[in-house]
């Protein structure tokens, strides 16, 4: 029943409960983006796992979250329990067998897997918005921010950079204004503000070095295998803003860095969105119009992005209409958004005119679905009563020593659970403002000596003082992504495989998810 190329999904059921055929999501369709829904104890989590072994045995990275800690046992070889052996029997599986799949867990709060995090630069201005929960105001200012360190050469990498640059401009406001609009102290403060509330939700343990490279999440092993790479969020769900806008910037950050290949014969990456409703509660317009830019063109670059939601209702059109492969488990519809609910999923598939979608939706059976994913020609396959195979990996959560086990195996060992805190703009604008207060000293006892800076001893960045001076000083640092930077700075970064400069000029530049408002 296993076939190249293909990924079992599980088997069709007739309306008088026969067993019909297989149903496979091809591999070249992969990309193509899919979806997975169904109420609370449905089977969702079952699904994922069934089609992140699937894509794994094919040899594709797979990227997933683990919000419930129920994932985290496909690392471990599968245990058949009974409901397993007698699913496999009940759809003619005959090729069934335990399976075991390598796993790299990761956690932002390197808890229960390796460390993860990202700069404040490669965040983006439009992103760390969206997580600071900022009105259009401060928006404006964090865009402002953002452009003040690439021209003043300030690395953004953490929480306390951010902080002192928004310090920086709280003090200069009225100068700073004159340039880029009306920078108000109060919108400076409610962001000031915003920062502490992050910080004590944990976010601070997301932001700085080093930060994780993309290509570690798309390895495989030496049986030919896709890593699969499982995010604790179980943690991580108490903040949902957090968890959303962290995989948003990964969307990001895959779009960004993988090259275009048009339509493989297999996906790169497999990306599970889980619980994709807090993607998209409350977000602004340009917000969700970014992740259709990014859904619709990033399966150029070869990733799969599939959803995982209760409420297909939770998906907008827009996003909804890309996505062409689709398990709908079942739901309710006891009220009227659940029943337009239903309607909604039922009226998405290509119809069987063997059953109404609408009134099967409402009674399936957990561990069932209504199965629909592109064929010849990357049409929609004709929508199945399907009965969802039984997983190869075990299910359920894994022991604290399991974890540790896998863990201690890890190819990524040692590259992030260690903290880098190099020299950026909280240690520059530090130094340059005990400089400013230096030079204040040395004038009053020597009132002839010109200082630094204004007439009244404020100090400015590179790029807001003097004209002149400022060229002299561009044309003795080469420029990089945008920054200019000072020559021992430069130094220190040379070992650093994807510098602060291309970080914050990336941020600047890219043109979805991290880019200013144009």
């Amino acid at each position: 029943m296993l076939e190249d190329g293909k990924i079992y999904i599980g088997t069709s059921r007739n309306p008088d409960d026969s067993i019909n055929t297989p149903e496979y999501l091809e591999l070249k369709y992969g990309n193509r983006h899919g979806l997975v829904t169904g109420a609370t104890g449905t089977g969702k989590t079952v699904t994922l796992q069934v089609l992140a072994e699937g894509f794994a045995r094919a040899g594709v990275p797979v990227f997933c979250a683990d919000i419930k800690g129920d994932l985290s046992g496909i690392a471990m070889k599968g245990q058949p329990q009974d409901w397993m052996t007698k699913r496999a029997e009940q759809i003619g599986f005959a090729d069934y067998e335990a399976d075991q799949f390598p796993v790299i867990f990761w956690d932002l709060f390197g808890e229960k897997g390796h460390r993860v995090r990202t700069t404040i630069a490669e965040m983006g201005p439009l992103l760390l918005a969206r997580l600071m929960d900022a009105s259009e105001p401060q928006e404006g200012v964090i865009n402002i921010a953002f452009k003040i360190a690439d021209k003043g050469g300030l690395p953004l990498l953490d929480l306390k950079d951010f902080s002192a640059l928004l310090n920086y401009m709280g003090e200069n406001a009225t100068e700073l204004s004159s340039q880029y609009g009306l920078i108000s102290k109060a919108s400076v403060g409610s962001i000031q503000r915003a920062l502490l509330v992050l910080e004590q939700q944990g976010a601070e343990q997301f932001f700085g070095e080093p930060a994780l490279k993309i290509t570690d999440i798309m390895r495989t092993n030496d049986r030919g295998y896709g890593q699969i790479s499982v995010l604790a969020a179980d943690k991580l769900m108490m903040n949902p803003r957090l968890y959303a806008t962290f995989l948003l910037w990964l969307l990001s950050e895959l779009f960004e860095e993988l090259p275009e290949v048009g339509d493989p014969e297999k996906p790169k990456l497999v990306f599970f969105f889980d619980e994709a409703h807090l993607l998209f509660n409350d977000a602004p317009k340009v917000l969700t119009e970014r992740v259709e830019q990014v859904v619709r063109l990033i399966r150029s670059k070869g990733v799969g992005v599939y959803f995982v939601t209760q409420n297909p209702l939770d998906v907008p059109e827009t996003v909804l209409a890309q996505l062409g492969n689709r398990v709908q488990h079942a739901l309710r519809a006891y009220s009227p958004r659940e029943q337009k609910a239903v309607k909604t999923a039922a009226d998405t598939f290509r119809p069987n005119p063997a059953f109404d979608c609408a009134t099967v939706i409402t009674t399936l059976g957990t561990g069932e679905a209504l199965v629909s994913t592109l064929e010849a020609k990357g049409a929609p396959s004709i929508v199945e009563r399907t009965l969802i195979r039984p997983p190869s990996g075990r299910v359920g959560p894994l022991t604290d020593q399991e974890r540790q086990q896998v863990m201690d195996k890890s190819p990524v060992l040692g590259l992030y659970d260690e903290d880098i805190d190099r020299e950026s703009a909280f240690e520059i604008l530090a130094a340059r403002a005990q400089k400013a207060s230096d030079s204040d000293a040395a004038k009053q006892a020597q009132p002839t000596q010109p200082t630094e800076g204004s007439a009244s001893g404020r100090w400015t960045l590179p790029g807001f003082g003097d004209d002149d001076k400022d060229e002299k000083q561009a044309q003795a640092r080469p420029r990089s992504g945008g920054y200019q930077r000072e020559t021992v700075v430069e130094a220190a970064m040379k070992s650093v495989a994807r510098t602060v400069a291309t970080q914050v000029g990336r941020a600047l530049v890219r043109g979805i998810l991290g880019s200013l408002k144009r």
